[in-house]
């Protein structure tokens, strides 16, 4: 009964430290026996020192300091600052594809990674802001099954449905299963989506993964074609969610200074910017010609406009056009 003691005693003394001691405030010996005595479990100062020795040789990751003329201590482990902690709080509440109580989960989980004195600050400072979360409880479960079929290369199956005016479901394709060689999950656009190849159209599919019910992994590997997408990730991604749904094209974008905060935040801020005519500047990207591409050049009106090549501009004034005949 007495090692027993011994060994509850260690455990709450690691419990305590890893809650309430970091580098910026240790706890003292005195700190720690009225914990100990809080909780029912008796120590002196000179077995309370004799334990601490003990856990530091054994390889617990324990700083002996000082504070005044007592011994101190702290939990020496890698782990979330207040700052990070709170920033993977925000990031878990703005995604729109996690839902309300899967939010409410990660959160807890997240701010115990914090320890109990800065969890209490980070509590403090939550602002619950987003009311558009999906409903698809099994996000998860379908995360780690289309993971685990990424890594072993396995085509993956699901019923793939979207929502009425009654958020009922309503499955595609007459409720038959989807069957599709899985390449990549990527968060775009508030969602999470799953990149794969399509055998049939021999090009790039998105799902989005709020989308999927009973998420399958299959027998048959995935096809050459999708193997080498696989390996060339980054770039068959960038093409597919930058602008996508059409024909890949690179194109000169002329645009107003005013507008160069707008193209860092869409291609990134390792694109070359040259300068143009006017005073404006310009850039060559890689994207898929499409309608979100000619909404996204649009929104800029008359800052900002498609240079090369001839025939996307004439696909660009087209849109608009039929927009226009539409709407008289």
């Amino acid at each position: 009964m007495a090692e027993n003691n011994q060994k509850i005693k260690l455990l709450r003394i690691i419990e305590y430290l890893r809650a309430e001691s970091d580098a910026g405030k240790p706890v003292s010996t005195s700190q720690i026996i009225g914990y100990l005595n809080s909780i029912h479990i008796s120590c002196e100062r000179r077995t309370l020192y004799k334990d601490m020795d003990m856990l530091i040789e054994s390889g617990a990751n324990i700083v002996k300091t000082e504070l005044g003329r007592e011994n101190a201590y702290y939990i020496n482990e890698v782990s979330f600052s207040l700052a990070e902690v709170k920033t993977l709080i925000d990031a878990v509440q703005a995604a729109n594809f996690v839902p309300a109580d899967k939010t409410a989960e990660l959160v807890e989980k997240l701010l115990a990674y914090a320890g109990v004195r800065r969890s209490e600050i980070v509590r403090d400072n939550i602002i619950f802001y987003n009311n558009h979360k999906h409903s698809n409880e099994s996000i998860f479960e379908n995360i780690e099954q289309l993971e685990l079929a990424i890594r072993q290369k396995k085509q993956v199956s699901f019923y793939y449905f979207d929502l009425d005016e009654k958020r009922n479901r309503v499955y595609r394709k007459e409720k038959k299963r989807y069957i599709t060689d899985p390449v990549a999950l990527v968060f775009s656009e508030d969602n999470y989506y799953l990149v794969a190849y399509s055998q049939k159209y021999q090009n790039a599919v998105n799902y989005r993964v709020d989308r999927m019910d009973t998420v399958e992994i299959e027998e048959e590997p995935i096809c050459k074609e999708a193997l080498i997408k696989k390996r060339k990730n980054e770039t068959y991604t960038e093409q597919v969610f930058k602008m996508y749904n059409g024909e890949t094209e690179t194109v000169t974008l002329e645009f107003a200074p005013e507008r160069l905060g707008s193209v860092y935040d869409k291609f990134g801020e390792q694109i070359e910017i040259r300068h143009a005519d006017g005073g404006w500047l310009k850039i060559k990207v890689t994207v898929q010609i499409s309608p979100p591409f000619f909404s996204w050049v649009f929104q800029f009106k008359d800052e900002m406009r498609i240079n090369e090549p001839a025939s996307v501009l004439e696909e660009y004034k087209d849109s608009i056009k039929k927009v226009i005949a539409d709407d008289e």
